[in-house]
């Protein structure tokens, strides 16, 4: 008689250790998505019309956004401190942008060596921008600096902790 029971225990512990594996893969998907959404707030931009967007501020008061280079993924960091636009050097390899002249570049972490390069195309929610200058930096980030050469193209307006960009139509 015990052996009658012994498959149906074995099938009961092999449904709980399924119960148990389905419930952790869950939790960490979940947990897994919200930290992607706190780092990275506007991997789907808000698009208000089709020449405004809004992005929200992630945890530390930064305006980060997905977007593309040349076609190809990538978040930008929104630095109206910075002159241009600064790829770190392992995104620049995979977007296989051309390492141009050295030159030197004071930062707040001091001076180093950035390479000139252009950047065929970029975009932001519904905006395509070409043609644009861009250094890449020694720099461990992900996120690709989009400086002033860039955002000088649109109207910024911050309220709470939302950014409005509107694009300014080239003047004829």
């Amino acid at each position: 008689m015990a052996q009658q029971h012994d498959p149906v225990r074995r099938t009961g512990r092999i449904m709980w250790i399924l119960a148990w594996g389905l419930s952790l893969l869950l939790l960490t998907w979940y947990f897994n998505h919200r930290l992607m959404q706190d780092f990275n707030p506007n991997q789907q931009i808000r698009v208000l019309d089709s020449g405004s967007i809004v992005l929200d501020q992630d945890r530390h008061g930064h305006y980060l956004a997905s977007g593309s280079v040349n076609s190809q993924p990538v978040v930008f960091l929104l630095d109206t401190g910075a002159t241009q636009m600064a790829v770190p050097q392992l995104v620049a390899a995979r977007l296989g942008l051309p390492v141009g002249v050295p030159l030197e570049i004071s930062t707040a972490a001091g001076k180093v060596t950035g390479y000139r390069t252009r950047i065929k195309s970029l975009s932001l929610g519904p905006f395509t921008l070409y043609d644009l200058d861009a250094i890449i930096m020694p720099s461990q980030n992900d996120e690709v600096l989009l400086g002033m050469n860039a955002l000088r193209h649109f109207e910024l307006v911050q309220r709470g902790a939302q950014m409005t960009i509107t694009y300014l139509k080239p003047e004829p």
